[in-house]
């Protein structure tokens, strides 16, 4: 396995691969994940782009993760700020690299492909903090809630509804870089 930087040209080459590892990560429905595909493949424009890939020795798209520079007019950028308090928007949302996503196919999980991952990802991240979204979850039994608690994520916002969808998120940050 090699866990690689794709420039966003290769994110893009590589769509179909992508969305499948996302939806099978996250057991998504055929209609949804053709909707994510436009955002997907829009998101490779967006300002501080970086993403990171693990390949398996056939090449086969293993995990992904990318983000992107934080800004106002991004609808995740948007919700979240309405949500903030006026210091809490300053200090997390002024300069801030937001860990758009983070995937690891099922039946490679629990290797340390996602902490390499978000470790490459966030090494390679511009800005003075970074955010992230996850679904709440039992922090002690979610593969996900451990490693970020392990990368010293803390809680920003819990039980954020965002539209749409009936979940609720957890809002998580750190400061950058990565020590």
């Amino acid at each position: 396995m090699r866990l690689v930087a794709w420039p966003p040209e290769m994110l893009a080459r590589r769509l179909d691969d992508v969305i499948g590892v996302y939806g099978q990560a996250m057991g998504y429905s055929t209609e949804l994940l053709e909707a994510r595909r436009g955002y997907v493949a829009g998101h490779v424009h967006r300002s501080g782009f970086r993403a990171v890939a693990t390949l398996g020795p056939d090449d086969r798209l293993l995990g992904f993760g990318y983000g992107y520079t934080s800004g106002s007019g991004q609808w995740w950028h948007d919700q979240v700020r309405g949500a903030l308090r006026r210091d809490a928007r300053k200090s997390w949302l002024s300069d801030c690299f937001e860990v758009v996503e983070l995937h690891v196919r099922p039946d490679a999980q629990g290797h340390g492909l996602g902490a390499g991952q978000l470790r490459a990802l966030l090494s390679m991240a511009t800005g003075r903090t970074t955010l992230l979204s996850t679904p709440e979850a039992d922090e002690q039994r979610s593969r996900a809630w451990r490693l970020y608690r392990r990368f010293e994520f803390v809680d920003v916002l819990r039980h954020f509804h965002f539209p749409g969808d009936d979940r609720p998120f957890a809002i998580l940050g750190r400061p950058l870089p990565l020590r």
